[in-house]
């Protein structure tokens, strides 16, 4: 008599958490050169760059979520007088998918690995959209999204006294 094969079923691992990036896209770009031609003029200085970044997730169904990843640029030449050489703006999206990922991982997954994913993406949208702008592209350096996370979690902390985030509430009430 043979012994019966091991079926999967008996030697079955955990499930991996797996994340799928179904698609990613541009959702708003604003590119304005308000003192042109006069900001374009060459032999002026190199204009100082108010940068501000943003992430937001939010579902779309069991488990598709949209995270929007949106980046700010201010540049001007004399912070004094306010001197505004270029405003870009951008919000770039992905649509992830995610399967057997906890409640406790699904907002550090949404807000730090999804926007890690398109950052690149939206790096090279926004420097184009300077470069069109007749301006150097403007280069972001990488972004530590896990420390904008802690930041968000301690700004909620703060804003509600008392009630500490357990990761079991929806990502997209969080942003």
């Amino acid at each position: 008599m043979t012994d019966a094969p091991s079926t999967p079923a008996d030697n079955q691992a955990p499930t991996q958490p797996q994340l799928r990036v179904l698609a990613q896209y541009v959702k708003d770009l604003s590119f304005e050169n308000p003192g042109a031609p006069d900001t374009l003029r060459p032999g002026q200085p190199a204009p100082g760059i108010d940068l501000s970044i943003d992430v937001k997730a939010r579902s779309l169904g069991e488990d598709t979520f949209e995270v929007a990843l949106s980046i700010s640029a201010r540049a001007s030449r004399d912070q004094e007088s306010k001197d505004v050489v270029f405003i870009a703006e951008l919000t770039y999206a992905g649509l992830f998918q995610m399967a057997n990922v906890s409640d406790q991982e699904r907002e550090p997954l949404l807000l730090i690995e999804c926007p890690r994913l398109i950052f690149p993406y939206a790096r090279r949208v926004l420097a184009d959209a300077t470069r069109d702008g007749n301006f150097p592209p403007l280069m972001l350096e990488p972004v530590d999204f896990s420390q904008l996370y802690r930041q968000q979690l301690a700004q909620r902390a703060a804003a509600a006294p008392g009630s500490e985030p357990n990761g079991n509430g929806d990502p997209a009430a969080a942003n």
